[in-house]
């Protein structure tokens, strides 16, 4: 036990000491600073520019960075829909796998678009290899725009007045190539070497230890493996996940990709302090979210650690702790640290079966993904917290009696409503599409494999998911259907694009204004009192709208099994 939980530590301490570096470097490439990579990649960049006719100097305001941003991600929609409807004509598919049917290609194309990859299908028998090489593409991409949004972020409150926000296109392509596709290669050097598939060959056949002659699927596993986790994606080649031994075979590949997932969105929030020079305005938001990510991370380790309650009154052995939907290479401990690290900056790959976790930890999982501002994904964890930010602000104003300022701009009425809209944005779809789920179960319920409490939590864990942009699941729910499919869709769409206009528009609306210097009465917002601020906001504006229905999901299951 102990070796596990040094193990845990070892993946936190690790992240955090690389984080800081990268931070550093990410604030350099924004900044349009000398790197070590400039050689490498800035040819490459010029012959993207050219070929495409875009001009990287010409500067944006906030409405051109999201008709930029959202215009491409259309053209991405479009052109995913027909890859996935048409893979069984394209060339690389050796195993012959199908195309997919028009509504689940409809929910795979946004899942991957939007950066959350939830997965109504089977990786080895879904998709193709042409299909697995476009959505490794979307991987990519949708986590530099991500970045690129908030670099908007970065820009308004570097400058103190101004409206030209830098180049969303030249934001969007350094974060491709300057950060995700470096590490990547890193990491995708490692998994080759730990056994990893790289191979466009079909399944091979096998002979397993009972002597049956079996088909094991592989495909260029290693390639896309590492920027599922470093762009915090999270979809998985193989039906499995990171639980499958081809995609994640030992504990040092486990640590690889807990690291790689974790990375950066926790150099962003350095990055940010790095690029506005408020280093401590930086380590006022990591604190913020490491103690939430701790409140939740601790208790998930303590219960799965502690095994299952009811079989160690059959007398079964449960010194390894609640090992059901877990794989015994990587074990409890580890596997409830992910299980939190996964949930709590939208990854959503797994290494253990979510639906197996004891009541406590599913809901600790749940709330995760309901407050989705501890770290988040790349890119989008700063959107989310910068929201809860204003809001602290806001508040603080009002309290103090004086008008809410943050960093030299005043909090108006129309950054206000831009700001409550997107907070109680992401309750209202997930309770309402919970709700209606649940109120027409001849379509919504009609797939559930566990009824009562536990049921409950699967069609709230879905919605959840979805509005988070994770892409986990609790596993019990038939959801490759003509309702999971579109509804989770229309779900994936707004949780994904509100919580970006929202923060990009609020952060434009404020670069605009004046500047005000600071004065003796300015609220200070790189204080340990603001950060309780924020946290406290957090708490009642985001996890306590939840708490009706997680008093009927595993509130309620954990009760029924005292």
């Amino acid at each position: 036990m102990n070796t596990e939980i040094f193990g845990i530590v070892a993946m936190f301490m690790i992240t955090l000491l690389l984080g800081i570096p990268l931070g550093r470097y990410i604030a350099k490439v924004y900044a349009g600073e000398k790197t070590g990579l400039d050689p490498v990649f800035q040819p490459l960049e010029r012959l993207f520019y050219r070929i495409s006719g875009i001009d990287p100097t010409v500067q944006m305001t906030w409405k051109q960075h999201l008709v930029a941003l959202l215009t491409i991600n259309f053209i991405w929609f479009l052109l995913s829909m027909v890859v996935l409807m048409n893979m069984g004509h394209l060339p690389l598919n050796p195993d012959g796998n199908p195309s997919m049917s028009a509504d689940l290609a409809f929910n795979t194309s946004i899942s991957f678009l939007v950066n959350c990859n939830l997965q109504h299908y089977s990786g080895e028998t879904g998709v193709s290899y042409f299909g697995q090489i476009w959505l490794m593409f979307l991987q990519f991409v949708t986590a530099g725009i991500g970045m690129a949004a908030a670099v908007v972020i970065f820009k308004a409150f570097s400058d103190k007045t101004t409206t030209k926000l830098g180049n969303f296109y030249e934001f969007f392509l350094k974060s491709c190539t300057r950060i995700l596709l470096p590490i990547c290669l890193l990491i995708a050097a490692i998994f080759v070497f730990q056994g990893i598939p790289m191979t466009m060959e079909g399944r091979d056949t096998m002979i397993n230890m009972q002597g049956d002659t079996v088909q094991v699927s592989r495909g260029p596993v290693a390639a896309f493996v590492p920027i599922k986790h470093l762009g915090t994606n999270g979809g998985g080649f193989f039906g499995a996940n990171s639980a499958h031994p081809l995609e994640n075979p030992n504990y040092l590949t486990n640590m690889v990709e807990m690291v790689a997932q974790f990375l950066i969105p926790m150099a962003m929030i350095f990055a940010f302090g790095f690029f506005i020079r408020k280093r401590k305005f930086a380590w006022m938001m990591f604190a913020v979210m490491t103690i939430g990510f701790l409140i939740l991370t601790i208790p998930n380790i303590r219960m799965e650690a502690a095994g299952n309650p009811a079989l160690t009154q059959m007398g079964i052995d449960t010194s390894l702790g609640a090992m059901e939907g877990k794989e015994v290479r990587i074990g409890a401990v580890a596997s409830g640290f992910w299980s939190i690290v996964t949930t709590m900056i939208s990854t959503g790959s797994v290494n253990s079966m979510h639906d197996s976790y004891m009541p406590l930890s599913g809901m600790n999982e749940l709330v995760a993904m309901m407050v989705n501002a501890f770290y988040g994904g790349v890119g989008a964890g700063i959107l989310n917290f910068f929201i809860f930010i204003i809001l602290a602000v806001f508040i603080s104003g009002l309290m103090v009696g004086r008008t809410p300022e943050f960093m030299g701009k005043k909090i108006e009425a129309r950054e206000m409503k831009i700001a409550m809209i997107v907070a109680l944005a992401h309750p209202f779809l997930i309770l309402v599409g919970t709700a209606l789920a649940t109120a027409f179960p001849t379509q919504g319920a009609s797939t559930l494999n566990n009824p009562g409490f536990h049921g409950f939590s699967e069609i709230l864990y879905e919605y959840t998911s979805s509005a988070a942009n994770n892409g986990s699941g609790f596993e019990g729910l038939g959801d490759n259907t003509l309702w999971w499919n579109i509804s989770t869709g229309i779900v994936l769409l707004l949780g994904r694009f509100i919580p970006i206009i929202g923060p990009v528009a609020i952060a434009g609306l404020l670069a605009e204004k004046k500047f005000i210097p600071e004065g003796e009465g300015t609220l200070k917002t790189d204080t340990s009192t603001f950060g309780m601020m924020v946290f406290a906001v957090i708490v009642i504006v985001a996890a306590l709208s939840f708490f009706p229905a997680l008093a009927l999901g595993p509130i309620a299951e954990y009760f029924s099994m005292q």
